[in-house]
């Protein structure tokens, strides 16, 4: 698996504009790749917890963390999604890789097998990571199942709804926003 950083592009900036931090709460950014997410979180008053499956990922989200002036509201970890994290946040951010692969070999846009190998893994566990009226806001491509997530969500007994959507010319991007009934 060779680690790659994710430079923000479309979906990066969709996702930024439909997250909702408030001052002071407890944020995850999952799959941090250049901190983007983070950083907005963290200029936006917030305390973060910024983790990747990648070193790599983690030192340039540092350094773009220190450029922006936030580096102290944010704390890096390496972690494979919730493995090294046992918090519960006021907010979880995901911008999970999407791109349907054989094998995950580019830590970044393999989304391995139909391009939901990484977000199924999510959807599994981002629920007992939510504070009482904690949100969770990620993004997810047209081509990769959208009735299957609202599925795996509404099993899970959680509300959401879909705050952005952004067409390309081959698929559509979009943004949930899910949090407990």
């Amino acid at each position: 698996m060779q680690e790659t950083v994710y430079s923000p592009r479309e979906d990066s900036f969709l996702l930024l504009e439909c997250v909702e931090v408030k001052p002071k709460q407890l944020v995850l950014d999952i799959g941090t790749g250049s901190g983007i997410q983070a950083i907005k979180a963290a200029s936006m008053g917030a305390k973060v917890i910024a983790v990747d499956i990648s070193s790599k990922a983690l030192e340039k989200a540092a350094e773009n963390a220190a450029r922006a002036g936030v580096l102290e509201k944010i704390e890096f970890r390496e972690s494979d999604l919730f493995k090294k994290v046992k918090e519960k946040f006021d907010a979880i951010i995901f911008n999970p890789p999407y791109v349907p692969s054989e094998g995950i070999k580019l830590t970044d846009i393999d989304g391995g097998k139909n391009g939901r190998e990484v977000l199924d893994r999510f959807l599994a566990e981002f629920k007992k990571h939510l504070q009482g009226k904690g949100k969770c806001f990620f993004l997810q491509s047209s081509l990769n199942g959208v009735k299957e997530t609202e599925a795996k969500l509404e099993k899970q007994k959680m509300r959401f709804r879909i705050v952005g959507r952004k067409k390309l010319f081959f698929e559509e991007l979009l943004v949930f926003k899910a949090w407990r009934e």
